[in-house]
């Protein structure tokens, strides 16, 4: 399989998450409130779980810069492709952004995740536990390129559901440096873009030492003595 292919697929799912997620933030605040915060938060785990299983066998679908960094940092993915995957998982969210501000000019954020209260490190700290949740559970039921088993897209989607259902109203439960750095930038908010850049990554990297205590750097299972 080409490499082309592999990051286009990375490009148009994460416009796909991009734009689904961020755009039931603006349909719910153009149509006062008729998504809700819960259904927002299952637009986010249904379209992971849909793009997990529509190109995880081509890209692996992480559509998120620090599960990438994270892949490559835990030797499960390489190195020649961490920065062609993270710059078309970022080129996807602004594509998806772009069209949403074109759809929807008169909405002030296009779903940017900000603090609750401009408490930055609140949601800092949030966004790493978040993260490193999340990425525990994707080291376990996928490799770096490719998805492992069929209930991995059900696993990913429902951490990113659950997480965004009570994350959501303190940071924004961003988990995903491309989904925050899209509607900042389109929208003009980037005051706290910094923890949603640095967090989630920082997350996803505090998940492998984790991961390593019940797997080996491969993904296998340690075995018991039993």
């Amino acid at each position: 399989m080409s490499d082309a292919r592999r990051y286009l697929a990375e490009l148009f799912a994460t416009f796909t998450l991009v734009f689904a997620g961020c755009g039931a933030v603006v349909v719910d605040g153009v149509t006062d409130g008729a998504i809700t915060h819960a259904g927002i938060a299952v637009v986010f785990g249904l379209v992971v779980l849909a793009m997990i299983y529509t190109v995880g066998d081509v890209s692996g679908a992480h559509m998120n810069p620090a599960v990438t960094i994270a892949f490559w940092a835990a030797r499960r993915f390489p190195l020649r492709d961490v920065a062609p995957y993270v710059g078309a998982q970022v080129a996807g969210a602004i594509a998806a952004c772009t069209l949403l501000r074109l759809m929807f000019p008169e909405h002030d954020t296009l779903g940017s995740t900000l603090p609750r209260n401009d408490a930055a490190m609140q949601s800092f700290v949030l966004e790493v536990v978040l993260t490193a949740i999340l990425m525990f559970v994707i080291l376990h039921v996928s490799t770096g390129a490719k998805e492992k088993g069929i209930t991995a897209g059900i696993a990913i989607g429902s951490v990113i559901l659950f997480e965004a259902m009570f994350g959501g109203p303190i940071s924004g439960a961003s988990m995903n440096p491309a989904r925050s750095v899209g509607p900042a930038l389109l929208s003009g908010h980037t005051e706290h873009l910094w923890v949603y850049l640095v967090a989630p990554t920082t997350g996803a990297l505090l998940a492998i030492p984790v991961c390593w205590c019940t797997r080996d750097p491969e993904g296998n299972a340690v075995p018991t003595d039993a």
